[in-house]
């Protein structure tokens, strides 16, 4: 699981800067999300920079946008160098329990990397640092998955059930992530899956 979670925060690292701000052109950029913990060995650091700069001025590569399917981004970028794809999507409605204590924005990922023979890892950005050795969960219509989580990030917590995750996501119309912040606080997360499907199909294409 650490090397899933080590190589997940350098893709966000990278990536969601740019990806947040590319999603939301009327507005200013989105602050990029705190990565799950550092993994001890530390990625090497990108060999190059694409031409456009992230917002913010970072050295991050900034990912390319493939497409847009109704609620769902497809990109690539290429962090240390390795491509990687990855569908993207922001939750629709979001409910906090109490109401009103701060979080950071929250994030949907289904990524892609053929250098390290991973196929449509489906993982979270909550927004805020889960409460320690507590699970999410992930329900798509009467099939529920428990996540393992890491800061703030979430994955799966069965990887032999993921590429039944992704299907029922394929074919579902609505996922919704619950989780629970180190100070108590629930989480629920509605996202949409229309178009995931197609943005699926393109990272497929890009990242074969």
């Amino acid at each position: 699981m650490t090397v899933r979670c080590a190589t997940t925060a350098f893709i966000l690292a990278t990536s969601l800067a740019s990806v947040a701000f590319a999603q939301q052109p009327p507005k200013p950029a989105a602050p990029a999300a705190p990565a799950p913990a550092k993994p001890a060995v530390t990625p090497a650091k990108p060999a190059a920079t694409a031409a456009t700069p992230a917002p913010g001025g970072g050295d991050a590569p900034q990912p390319t946008l493939l497409g847009q399917y109704a609620d769902w981004g497809a990109y690539t970028a290429s962090p240390g160098g390795n491509k990687v794809c990855f569908a993207l999507a922001k939750p629709k409605t979001t409910k906090l329990e109490p109401a009103g204590r701060p979080r950071g924005p929250s994030y949907l990922f289904i990524s892609t990397r053929p250098a390290d023979k991973v196929k449509n890892e489906v993982s979270v950005i909550i927004g805020y640092p889960f409460k320690s050795s507590s699970d999410a969960t992930a329900e798509i219509g009467t099939a529920k998955f428990a996540m393992y989580t890491q800061n703030d990030g979430a994955w799966i917590k069965n990887v032999a059930e993921e590429a039944r995750m992704v299907d029922a996501m394929r074919k579902g119309a609505d996922l919704t992530v619950k989780g629970t912040s180190g100070r108590g606080t629930e989480s629920t997360d509605q996202y949409s899956l229309k178009g995931l499907a197609q943005a699926l199909d393109k990272i497929e294409q890009e990242c074969k």
